[in-house]
């Protein structure tokens, strides 16, 4: 794996800040890429598989690990998060939340069992020809962290064509801006998981992000979902 330190992550953290996401790349190598999909059909490493076509959330499938994480999700959920939690203090302030993150993961682990959020959320998706995943976010309660990674497994291009990570952003009173992110193989993008703190005139305001993917043209296309907050309950 490839982690920023935090000296090397905080241009990463300022373009955040400034448009509701970012890039890194290669934060994952091209074994690492073919070891999470290669395991993808080793059931008991899972708590839960949904179709999306069952749930109207598009078509294709994924799966939520099983507690306790596999060592690699776990490093890149608690190391992340120790990255981004600056950010997160400071889009907490903008947007005018009461809500301080603690600077260590294991703390915040604590502060979501307080909460009774225990379901654990990384999840791998799989794409084949056809596929797609309608916008959406991935929140289920009150309390959580203001950002998510997205990692992607496959190479476009090589393993799959189509299938381009689509953001939108919806600012109040304004048309929504689209964005279309394209990722090799190892990639990650860091995105607002619910709301974006946008500079206005007045300050700030709340511009909405959703995340979506678009019809996978052909071949096969995986990625990796890290998500800093826990559910309540198993959801999908």
């Amino acid at each position: 794996m490839n982690i920023p330190a935090s000296g090397s992550f905080s241009h990463y953290a300022d373009e955040l800040l400034c448009r509701g996401f970012c890039v890194l790349p290669e934060v994952l190598n091209a074994v690492e890429c073919r070891d999470f999909t290669a395991q993808y059909d080793r059931e008991q490493r899972y708590r839960s598989t949904i179709d999306m076509s069952r749930y109207n959330f598009g078509s294709g499938q994924y799966r939520y690990f099983a507690d306790p994480l596999p060592e690699r999700v776990a490093k890149l959920r608690a190391r992340f998060y120790e990255l981004l939690v600056g950010a997160a203090n400071t889009w907490s302030q903008r947007v005018n939340s009461e809500q301080h993150f603690p600077a260590r993961f294991p703390d915040y682990e604590r502060e979501q069992q307080g909460h009774r959020q225990t379901t654990p959320t990384p999840l791998i998706l799989r794409y084949r020809a056809g596929d797609y995943n309608c916008l959406h976010q991935d929140i289920s309660g009150e309390h959580y962290f203001p950002y998510q990674l997205i990692i992607a497994l496959s190479q476009r291009g090589q393993d799959f064509e189509g299938g381009e990570l689509v953001l939108t952003q919806q600012r109040p009173r304004m048309q929504t801006i689209p964005h279309i992110v394209k990722l090799d193989r190892g990639d990650c993008v860091i995105v607002a998981a619910r709301h974006h703190p946008s500079a206005g005139k007045r300050g700030y305001y709340r511009s909405a992000f959703r995340h979506g993917v678009a019809q996978v043209t052909g071949g096969e296309r995986y990625s990796l979902g890290i998500i800093f907050h826990n559910y309540a309950s198993a959801t999908g």
